[in-house]
């Protein structure tokens, strides 16, 4: 299978950004390339022995600042996969309108083959590498969690901010998913699986779209296959099965879970963090060869693990109207030619996984305001709410029930707005992309347009700045 870096210079490079954009070829070179990559080995002391450890930090573009990316621990982390998925980055937070330029980090370590307290050193250590550099601050650079990574290791990374700028009052604004008692918000652990669902739902929102897919419009009754019950997977199959999607197969390391009646996510959950395993799960059959659950017909697959998963050599056997890229380059160029030939409807990573640097930009913006989401209103609003109500039950002359009182008084609060701004970010990125797909000419794909878009966009920023007259 080819790399994830390969694949997504493919991406790049499958189309002739001339052919659809009126820009110099020097601007669109330039919005390409990696504007700064930082290239490190430090040493730790680990067991009283001294580790050295290779580690990086890109920054893609710098037409908007700060840039804005995770930071991955995995054995496989090498510069090119961090400047693909830095790349990647860029064009996410053009497309969904999120003002970041894109970046990326990652330490070649596997995170199980280390203590905790061994772990705190190499974060603090790789932490205080990137301030020497420069390569982190809330106006500089905000990295955040990836694979491998999470709200203990951006708690630590605070810390040795903090400890480097004391006085420095935006300091929780220099990395997001954190947890909320250190400066995050509520809604980012569910934010990416959210987004998948909110950007699917708007797919099925046209009808003349789904009647070429031979699909009703709406997410209810549709049946899908999940691949990948991690963070991600898990609030996406979640989400779906409460907005009346059926969930008919679970696919992970250890095996998959087949009920064609439909299996419950919430219960899978449960199960799985009880026994730390999906595969002993009672209500439902199990699939030993967890890779030819992708190929049970379906409406909509959900590839949402790792990339790379759908190949040249099971593209063929795809049996999915719609495959909606949860993970990152889950599909690989040969194989994306095959499903689009076959009349598959393919919604692109760079949309339908952007709700984590949606929600991560809300955070941000949290930590610069210092004061939670609608603390200023939430009450005020439910007051005029019940002086509403109250009115109207006088000049009618009937009373609310309690359940139908309580739900029209409430204000709302930092997931209510999380969860608004979410959806109304991935609705209108559907819709632009859509109206590009739909009115150039000869546009080959869906992926085409989202990367047209972002390009555009990203272009239009270049010039107003005075860069390429």
């Amino acid at each position: 299978l080819l790399s994830f870096s390969i694949f997504f210079s493919f991406c790049l490079l499958s189309f002739s950004f001339l052919a659809y954009l009126d820009y110099p070829e020097g601007l669109l070179e330039q919005i390409k390339q990696c504007n700064s990559v930082y290239s490190m080995r430090f040493p730790v002391r680990l067991n009283d022995k001294v580790k050295v450890i290779e580690a990086y930090r890109v920054e893609h573009s710098h037409h908007k600042l700060p840039t804005k990316g995770g930071i991955r621990y995995a054995e496989n982390v090498n510069q090119d996969e961090v400047q693909a998925l830095a790349s990647l980055m860029t064009y996410k937070c053009a497309l969904v309108d999120v003002p970041f330029g894109g970046a990326k980090g990652g330490v070649k370590i596997n995170p199980k083959n280390y203590t905790p307290a061994e772990l705190e050193r190499i974060t603090r250590r790789y932490a205080t590498e990137l301030i020497k550099k420069n390569f982190i601050g809330p106006g500089i650079d905000v990295p955040a969690p990836d694979y491998g990574t999470g709200e203990q290791e951006m708690a630590w990374i605070v810390d040795t901010y903090n400890s480097f700028y004391p006085n420095e009052v935006n300091a929780y604004a220099c990395v997001t998913g954190k947890s909320v008692e250190n400066g995050g918000i509520k809604g980012r652990k569910e934010a990416t699986g959210l987004g998948i669902f909110y950007g699917i739902r708007e797919v099925l929102s046209y009808e003349e779209d789904c009647k070429k897919w031979g699909l009703t419009t709406g997410i209810k009754d549709k049946t899908f296959i999940i691949q990948g019950f991690g963070n991600v997977g898990y609030h996406a199959a979640k989400f779906i099965h409460e907005g009346g999607g059926i969930v008919i197969a679970i696919a992970e390391y250890d095996g998959a879970l087949y009920n064609q009646n439909g299996i419950d996510p919430i219960k899978v959950n449960e199960w799985k963090e009880k026994n730390k395993t999906i595969s002993t799960y009672p209500d439902a059959e199990l699939i030993k060869d967890t890779l030819s659950a992708l190929e049970i017909k379906c409406d909509i697959l959900v590839p949402a693990a790792l990339e790379n998963q759908i190949h040249i050599g099971n593209a063929d056997k795809i049996n999915a109207k719609i495959v909606a890229e949860g993970a990152n380059g889950p599909i690989t160029p040969e194989a994306e030619d095959i499903l689009i030939n076959k009349g598959i409807y393919i919604i692109p990573d760079i949309f339908l996984n952007a709700g984590g640097v949606t929600v991560s930009y809300f955070e941000w913006l949290k930590n610069l305001s210092h004061v939670r989401f609608n603390r200023l209103q939430k009450r005020y609003e439910e007051a005029m709410n019940k002086k509403f109500v109250d009115t109207l039950e006088e000049i009618t002359g009937k009373k609310l029930n309690e359940s139908h009182l309580k739900m029209l008084v409430k204000g709302a609060d930092e997931e209510d707005l999380v969860y608004s701004g979410l959806e109304e970010t991935m609705i209108t990125a559907y819709q632009e992309i859509r109206e590009a797909y739909i009115n150039t000419p000869n546009i080959p794909n869906l992926r085409t347009a989202a990367f047209m878009t972002a390009i555009d966009k990203i272009a239009k920023t270049y010039n107003s700045l005075g860069i390429f007259p």
